[in-house]
C-alpha cells in the first residue's frame, strides 16, 4: 500500500523519483491529478462506504480495487452492434440518475458478477445493505442523498446540484431541497460515473460534461474550476402529448379555446413564428404544440445543438428531418446542417433557438419561401425581437444597413410572435403579437394579452389588413369565428 502511494505521488510530480529530494520542476499529470482525487476523497459520514469500513466482513479482500473492478465491468460496452452498445450506456445513465427499472437490472447484472467471483456469500459488516451487490450498486452507481429526493419523482422537473446544496424545480420552481451533500467529492463520483457510462469525460483538460437520454432527459455537468463549485443539472422529461388540445386542460391552462382557434389558424396561414420567455416557461412545449398542428405530410427540417426537440420520437408519422449542428466541426456545423437542409425542399423550417452564428442564414430561409417556420430567441419583451436578430446578423461584417435588415426581419422572419411566462405555478401563453413596420420601425400590434387580475385572455385581434386577408384565405373556417373579436378590436 506504501508502494502505490509513493508511486502515485511519482506521478503527480511529472515522474520524478523520490529519493529524498524534491524534483526542481513539476509538470502537471491529468491521469495521476485524478487518482490522487480518488485516493484524497472522502466520502460523507452521514453515507456509510464500502470502502471506508474495515470490520466489514470482507477480510483478505482490496474493496476499493473490487469496487473499481465493479465499475470497469459495468462501463465495457455490450451488444453486438453499436445501436445494442448505446442502448446499454443509456441503461447505465438512466440507472444512476434514479430510474427503477434499469437499476433493479443492473443490480441483478452486479449479483451476477459477484456469484461468478464466487463472493456472493461474504458479509457486508456494519454496513446497512442485505448483500455485497448492493453494497457495491451504492458505491458504483448510488446517488448519496439524491437517492432521497428522487424518491419523490411526482411533479418534479429538475435536480439543481451547486457544490453540497440541492435544488428541487416542481412547476418551473426552484426551491431549496430539505437534503444536502456533505461534501462535494460525493458529486464529483456521481460525475464520474455519469461521464464514465457515456464514454465521455470530465477532468482538468475539459471541465464540463452533458449527457442526454433517449426519453429527453439530460444532465449537465460542471467542475475542475470552470465553475467555482461542482455542479450537476438532471433536467427531466416529464411531457408526453404535446397538442394544443392539452395546453387547454385544466391542469395546464396555458391557453383557452379561443386560442387554440386562433394558433391553428396561425399555423395555417403559415405565418413565420417566433417564441421567447424565460427558462422553464414551456417554450419548447408551445413550440411542439404548434408543430403537432402542422399537417404529417409537409416537410420539416430541424436544426440543433442537440436532439432537444426529439420529433420523430414524439411524432414518428411526421415528414421530419433532424439535423444535430457540432459548431466544434465546420463540416457538421450550423452552417453546413442549413446548406443541406435547404436543399431537401422543406416547406417549413424549426430551429430551436437562434443563436449568433445562425441568425444569418436563417433569415434567409425565411425570405426564400419556407413560410411557416418557428423558432425560440432571447429577448426580454417581443418589442425587442427584430433588432435582437439584426444585432447577431451583424455580427459576421457583412456590411449590410441595419435598418433595412431591421425591416426585412419584421416583415419576413418575425411575422407572429409568442410571450411565454411563468403565472403563479402555471405556464402561460401571456402575449400574442404581429410584428409590423410603421415609420421607420418595428412596432407590435396586440392579438392577445393575458390579464393577471382577472386570469384571463383578451382578445382585441388587432390584425393588419395584411394578416386578415392572410387568415380569410389560408384558414376561412377559423376565420369566420375570430373575426367578430377583430371587429371589436382596434383594428386600424
Amino acid at each position: 500500500m506504501v508502494e502505490k502511494t509513493g508511486q502515485a505521488e511519482n506521478d503527480a510530480r511529472g515522474g520524478a523519483a523520490l529519493q529524498g529530494k524534491e524534483p526542481a520542476t513539476r509538470r502537471f499529470s491529468p491521469t495521476a491529478y485524478a487518482a490522487k482525487l480518488q485516493t484524497d476523497s472522502s466520502l460523507p459520514s452521514s453515507q456509510p462506504s464500502l470502502l471506508r469500513e474495515p470490520g466489514n466482513g470482507l477480510a483478505g479482500i482490496d474493496l476499493k480495487a473490487l469496487t473499481e473492478e465493479a465499475r470497469h465491468m459495468l462501463a465495457a460496452p455490450r451488444g453486438w452492434n453499436e445501436e445494442e452498445q448505446r442502448r446499454y450506456a443509456e441503461k447505465l445513465n438512466r440507472a444512476v440518475i434514479g430510474f427503477p427499472q434499469e437499476r433493479a437490472e443492473l443490480l441483478a447484472v452486479l449479483s451476477d458478477w459477484i456469484i461468478k467471483k464466487r463472493l456472493q456469500h461474504l458479509s457486508t459488516g456494519s454496513l446497512p445493505y442485505g448483500t455485497l451487490a448492493e453494497a457495491l450498486f451504492a458505491e458504483v452507481i448510488g446517488l448519496n442523498v439524491l437517492e432521497l429526493v428522487l424518491r419523490h419523482r411526482d411533479g418534479l422537473e429538475e435536480v439543481q446540484v451547486v457544490g453540497t446544496r440541492i435544488f428541487e424545480v416542481r412547476d418551473g420552481r426552484a426551491v431549496p431541497s430539505a437534503y444536502r451533500f456533505e461534501d462535494v467529492a460525493m458529486v464529483e463520483r456521481i460525475q464520474q460515473n455519469l461521464v464514465l457510462f457515456n464514454n465521455d469525460r470530465i477532468n482538468p483538460r475539459k471541465r464540463w460534461a452533458e449527457v442526454q437520454l433517449l426519453d429527453g432527459s439530460r444532465v449537465t455537468m460542471t467542475g475542475f474550476g470552470f465553475t467555482s463549485q461542482p455542479t450537476l443539472t438532471i433536467r427531466f422529461y416529464t411531457v408526453r402529448r404535446f397538442e394544443l388540445d392539452t395546453l387547454c386542460r385544466p391542469e395546464y391552462r396555458t391557453i383557452n379555446e379561443p386560442i387554440r382557434e386562433l394558433l391553428r389558424a396561425i399555423v395555417d396561414s403559415r405565418f413565420n413564428m417566433v417564441v421567447i420567455g424565460a427558462t422553464n416557461t414551456g417554450k419548447t412545449h408551445l413550440i411542439k404544440a404548434l408543430i403537432a398542428a402542422m399537417p404529417d405530410e409537409e416537410r420539416l427540417v430541424t436544426i440543433e445543438g442537440r436532439y432537444e426537440l426529439s420529433l420523430l420520437r414524439d411524432f414518428p408519422d411526421k415528414n421530419v428531418i433532424e439535423y444535430e449542428a457540432d459548431e466544434e466541426d465546420p463540416l457538421h456545423g450550423s452552417k453546413q446542417a442549413f446548406k443541406l437542409a435547404l436543399r431537401q425542399s422543406p416547406q417549413r423550417i424549426c430551429h430551436a433557438e437562434i443563436r449568433d452564428e445562425d441568425a444569418n442564414i436563417y433569415v434567409r430561409a425565411c425570405t426564400r419561401g419556407h413560410e411557416g417556420s418557428v423558432t425560440s430567441v432571447h429577448a426580454n419583451a417581443l418589442e425587442d425581437v427584430p433588432e435582437a436578430l439584426t444585432d447577431m446578423c451583424m455580427l459576421d461584417n457583412r456590411g449590410m444597413n441595419p435598418v433595412r435588415l431591421t425591416k426585412r426581419i419584421t416583415e419576413y422572419v418575425t411575422q407572429i410572435g409568442f410571450e411565454m411566462r411563468m403565472v403563479g405555478s402555471s405556464r402561460k401563453l401571456v402575449r400574442i403579437g404581429e410584428f409590423e413596420w410603421r415609420e421607420g420601425e418595428a412596432v407590435v400590434r396586440d392579438w392577445v394579452r393575458y390579464d393577471e387580475e382577472s386570469g384571463e385572455w383578451k382578445l382585441p385581434l388587432n390584425c393588419s389588413p395584411k394578416a386578415r386577408e392572410r387568415l380569410g384565405r389560408y384558414a376561412p373556417e377559423a376565420w369566420k369565428k375570430l373575426r367578430p373579436m377583430v371587429q371589436a378590436g382596434k383594428g386600424d
